[in-house]
């Protein structure tokens, strides 16, 4: 991040306290109480979704079981979210800044390799999701095996971190 040196009389330096949205996944904060139930929410429903013409399940079954594909998403966000880390602290140059950090830190529609960057993250993490998930529910009993891959693929496909993509610019404008 690039740094304000404003207030250099007194040996004082200020840094940017302003971070992506992206970056809310490495700050504990009371946010994450409203994230992690919504979270799972949104995890059980796409589950129950996917399941419940191919097998006799209930949503309140389903709710009870995705604790840990809920915890695998979780996982896989972070995979991603170490890429876009990655990219935004190596200060290489005014190139990089321009093409990949700021885009990556603050409006990824602002440079086509920061919106790369963007979605290779986005892939990353949906392709652990698929992966994860897939034997989570292997292991299950609430999908028959021969549905598990698609079942998963459902998970990653409309659970992957998509507000990667959602400029910060809009909240700090």
């Amino acid at each position: 991040m690039r740094n304000n040196t404003d207030n250099t009389n007194r040996g004082v330096r200020l840094y940017n306290l302003l971070f992506p949205i992206w970056f809310l996944v490495f700050l504990p904060s009371y946010l994450w109480l409203l994230l992690i139930p919504a979270n799972y929410l949104i995890d059980a429903l796409v589950l129950w979704l996917s399941v419940k013409k191919i097998s006799p399940v209930t949503y309140k079954e389903i709710l009870k079981k995705t604790w840990k594909i809920c915890l695998a998403g979780f996982a896989a966000d972070l995979a991603g979210s170490l890429i876009l880390l990655l990219v935004s602290y190596l200060d290489l140059n005014d190139w990089w800044w321009k093409n990949l950090q700021y885009p990556v830190m603050w409006n990824p529609f602002s440079s086509i390799l920061g919106f790369i960057v963007i979605l290779i993250s986005i892939s990353v993490s949906a392709a652990l999701i698929y992966y994860l998930d897939k034997r989570i529910l292997s292991k299950m009993d609430i999908v028959p095996q021969e549905y598990v891959s698609r079942v998963a693929l459902n998970l990653a496909v409309f659970t992957a971190p998509y507000l990667f993509l959602i400029p910060s610019t809009f909240l700090y404008d």
